[in-house]
């Protein structure tokens, strides 16, 4: 099941792959509560809602989906966390070799046809948008093993890491957390729809140019055991998103004006907008833009 938002915020499901069937009456926390609380209401009480959106689904033709605007399906998460450097995008690259480690984003999350706002900012010397595989937990996890760490997934979601680079060291990120830096959409796919999320083709594109072309089977610490390392230190709670990092090849410079779409296979298609004033520079502005080197290894961190 694709699950969206859209418009005023309503909550939609897609169907036949063009249409939106509205089913915003069957929420019982809408009118009280936050949009965020909502998505955490249907996420943590899904089993219930699903038997309810499916009676409907059944019986509505819904509307196109060109005639509605889509939200950030989960629009503002208790925490969204990134991997980094989590992709064997190099020979010389091993799941040993690479570090467990996570950043905090902001939760102020970007949905379909939004704009991603950059700051023109030193260190900043080139701006690149990461596409990435992310998924959105379930229900409480706190020291999960990584054997049931998967009954704790709810969906999956398109997302891009705006990432920022600053020249101090060649390989160093500045913060990655701004407002707006996560783009994602255009819904959640639950769980049973995608039986292998390490066998997954993600797509990028800028301007109508193909930048990102991978599979999620080249991801060094698979979800499993990003989740049970996690869990040892975080508490993971219903509706939290973490975006699994992405293999580096590929990646070029963003800028004002420009347009990014984020594709993965059995999820669909979502473009975004670049506004603001980030230095524009040539894909190959430095050795290891597109091919970084990883910092030194050991377990997980969160940076």
């Amino acid at each position: 099941m694709k699950i969206l938002r859209f418009d005023d915020g309503r909550i939609g499901i897609l169907k036949d792959g063009d249409r939106v069937v509205d089913v915003s009456a069957t929420i019982t926390s809408r009118k009280a509560k936050g949009p965020q609380r909502v998505m955490e209401d249907i996420i943590e009480n899904f089993r219930g809602y699903r038997r309810k959106f499916e009676r409907i689904l059944a019986r509505e033709p819904g509307v196109p989906l060109s005639s509605v605007k889509l939200l950030a399906p989960i629009p503002r998460p208790g925490q969204c966390l990134a991997a980094f450097v989590n992709y064997l995008d190099r020979p010389d690259r091993s799941v040993d070799s690479l570090p467990d480690e996570f950043f905090y984003k902001s939760p102020d999350l970007v949905g379909p046809e939004g704009a991603v706002e950059l700051l023109d900012i030193a260190p900043v010397v080139v701006y690149q948008a990461e596409a990435e595989l992310a998924f959105v937990i379930g229900k409480n996890a706190k020291n999960v093993s990584a054997g049931d760490a998967m009954d704790y997934v709810f969906g999956y979601v398109p997302f891009f890491d705006i990432s920022a680079r600053g020249l101090a060291r060649r390989t160093q990120f500045v913060p990655k957390g701004q407002d707006t830096y996560g783009p994602c959409g255009p819904w959640i796919t639950t769980k049973d729809e995608i039986p292998d999320p390490h066998n997954l083709v993600v797509q990028s594109w800028v301007n109508g140019q193909a930048r990102q072309n991978y599979n999620t089977r080249f991801m060094a610490h698979k979800i499993p055991d990003q989740i049970a390392w996690l869990t040892k230190f975080v508490r993971l709670q219903p509706g939290d998103v973490i975006a699994t990092g992405t293999y580096h090849e590929g990646l070029g410079p963003i800028n004002d004006g420009d347009v990014l779409e984020i594709e993965i296979e059995k999820m669909g298609k979502a473009r975004f907008f670049i506004k603001g004033h980030g230095p524009r520079k040539d894909a190959e502005w430095m050795p290891g833009v597109n091919q970084p080197t990883a910092p030194p290894g050991g377990r997980m961190t969160i940076v």
